[in-house]
């Protein structure tokens, strides 16, 4: 049997959110009262440095707190679109705080190669302090990704990765000790070394992972099809393009589409359908739409049959530079010197043409399938941009 997966709310995923900000602040500061103690019961500055690092993962956390606390603020004069991408900006400075730790690391291990380094003694109470807080760290690491993965929280899964180094940070201080008498001073920055490079690759991932979410990564793909899919399942929806999201942070999203729907049906009636709509998506998906109606006429032939050619023109040079390319909002004016074929095209960055050499590509495609006496206004939509020639 398939287990369906919860779906929380934004209030939900919030909470859960603090909370886990509140598990990560208690267990980093009982693990650094833990290794402090250890450290300096047993002389070791391995492990004293090491409980130095818990205080930074604290701080992490309580960076994943303020983070959930100020995206749980409601909308402002100020922030009129919420506070939700507070939570964004508190993971890129967990995964800026991962990559210092992986340079720090480097720094001091790589020095540990070609200088005099101090033999770690073996010790029974560091190694089972650090056992344990191995333990517990990856513990901590598996709590804070699935809280994650389950609210879909950047800053948790930055945290989750902020644990896995300190596993391995933690691991390295044990296996030095264990190995050194066999393996000679120099184990421990080796290991230091390559661990702290595993920390810093991790880090910048992290950041920028962060980056693209601020600057504006698209939309994720499932939420598209799942909107489309929506739009699609509503009586009088004849097309769909143009669709727009902008997410602000935990399930905040504003978004905009073009729908078009029969010229010749009634315009309130158009408009109760629109309004139907906005008002679904508003309080099933929590998705502020706003909708532009464009109509369409399908029931002039003479219209009909030169969309039928301009859509085939489309076709050919979408072939042509194996590049998906869509035509809607076709609409032709008759003139008595000539007719103007108005219409967009929808094209991803993978086309090689420009813009313009785009419009003039299905220019002289048009021409040579329809003659002259027709003249193409194009307006190139691409990515979100809009440009009319």
């Amino acid at each position: 049997m398939t287990e369906t997966k919860k779906e929380y709310t934004a209030k939900q995923k919030l909470t859960l959110g603090r909370r886990a900000g509140i598990v990560g602040i208690g267990v980093n500061v009982l693990l650094f009262a833990l290794k402090l103690t250890a450290g300096l019961l047993s002389g070791s500055m391995a492990v004293i440095a090491d409980a130095v690092n818990n205080i930074t993962d604290a701080a992490s956390s309580i960076l994943v707190f303020l983070g959930y606390w100020f995206a749980a603020k409601p909308p402002d004069k100020e922030h009129p679109y919420g506070h939700a991408r507070m939570e964004s900006l508190c993971s890129l400075g967990i995964a800026i705080l991962v990559t210092v730790l992986g340079i720090e690391l480097f720094t001091g291990s790589f020095g540990g190669l070609f200088g005099e380094t101090e033999s770690l003694q073996q010790s029974g109470l560091v190694i089972a302090v650090m056992a344990v807080s191995i333990l517990i760290k990856l513990g901590l690491a598996v709590f804070y990704r699935t809280v994650g993965k389950r609210i879909d929280s950047s800053s948790l899964r930055a945290s989750a990765a902020d644990s896995i180094g300190d596993v391995f940070a933690s691991l390295a201080v044990v296996v030095g000790m264990l190995l050194t008498p066999v393996t000679g001073p120099k184990t421990d920055a080796v290991l230091g070394c390559a661990i702290a490079v595993y920390i810093f690759i991790m880090g910048v991932k992290l950041i920028l992972e962060g980056v693209n979410t601020i600057l504006g990564a698209p939309p994720d793909k499932k939420l598209v099809m799942e909107i489309i899919g929506a739009l699609r399942g509503y009586n009088g929806v004849m097309g769909i393009h143009d669709l727009v999201i902008h997410n602000y942070g935990m399930d905040r999203y504003f978004a905009s589409v073009h729908l078009e729907m029969d010229a010749e049906q009634d315009i309130m009636m158009s408009h109760d359908i629109i309004d139907n709509i906005e008002a679904d998506f508003a309080r099933d998906r929590n998705i502020h739409l706003v909708i532009h109606l464009d109509p369409v006429c399908y029931s002039n032939n003479q219209v009909n049959h030169l969309r039928g050619h301009i859509q085939d023109v489309v076709a050919e040079i979408a072939g042509e530079y194996s590049s998906p390319v869509s035509m809607h909002d076709f609409r032709a004016v008759f003139g008595i010197t000539h007719t103007n074929l108005i219409f967009d095209v929808a094209v991803s960055h993978e086309m090689p043409l420009t813009d313009e050499e785009l419009v003039d590509a299905l220019r002289e495609e048009s021409r040579r399938v329809l003659g002259d006496g027709y003249h193409l206004v194009v307006t190139v939509d691409r990515e979100y941009s809009s440009h009319r020639f």
